[in-house]
């Protein structure tokens, strides 16, 4: 019983470091600087693969049932609250990729996302998340290898906010479904193309229109999900 208890601490802690990766990159980003952006996308990679992994080793030690006055899945929404949505915006306007002038609309993307966690619905039965699940720091990834015109910039941070509060369902690669093992394996060669890009390996501009074809993949099968069962109603 003593291993299991410690096994399961294990595991909140590791879901912990997210925090810690969060608190280093507003750190870096108060200080600015292209190289300490650079590693602010390094840490919120960190903090992503963390949260891609720390729910399976919570459910094979069964965490629920060995610390049940500690609420895990709260701890995460902490987390992914900050290393999704805060960290991402902030560097989203710390890196300069919205004119000055247009930099108020990072607070749309910001409500969009509390309104989306607040959901006492945001994750559905059927293990699909309900609204655009707050993905700012792949749109902040994006953005930043990218350097699109800031008209397209605007206009992708203002319909990710506003599908938020579309009720289409989204894949939930981390837990068991339809297309599950699918999007875990085309996931998880997104990662390796994606670590190449942040440590230089690879053409960072060729590699990062390269690597759209997995957010496209995955937003498509998303909405196709959507579709399917609304014709099932």
């Amino acid at each position: 019983m003593f291993f299991r208890k410690f096994l399961a601490w294990c595991i909140h802690l590791y879901t912990a470091l997210g925090l810690v990766a969060a608190a280093c990159s507003a750190v870096l980003l108060v200080h600015g600087g292209e190289e300490n952006l650079r590693l602010v996308i390094v840490l919120m990679f960190i903090a992503m693969v963390i949260d891609a992994s720390d729910g399976w080793f919570a459910r094979r030690a069964r965490v629920k049932e060995v610390t049940p006055a500690f609420d895990g899945r709260r701890l995460d929404d902490i987390i992914d609250f900050n290393t999704f949505t805060t960290i991402p915006l902030l560097f989203i306007w710390r890196s300069d990729l919205l004119p000055g002038d247009l930099a108020y609309l990072l607070f749309l993307p910001l409500l969009a996302s509390a309104y989306g966690f607040s959901q006492t619905n945001a994750k559905t039965e059927d293990g699909y998340f309900l609204g655009f699940p707050s993905y700012w720091n792949v749109v902040a990834f994006y953005l930043f290898y990218l350097h699109p015109e800031p008209w397209f910039s605007v206009s992708i941070i203002v319909l990710l906010s506003l599908l938020t509060f579309v009720p289409a369902k989204y894949l939930h690669p981390s837990i068991p479904g339809p297309l599950s093992m699918v999007s875990v394996i085309l996931g998880a060669v997104w990662a390796v193309v994606i670590l190449a890009i942040m440590s230089g390996l690879v053409d960072e501009y060729s590699w990062t229109i390269v690597s759209l074809l997995y957010p496209v993949y995955y937003m498509s099968a998303s909405w196709l999900v959507t579709i399917r069962d609304r014709k099932r109603l």
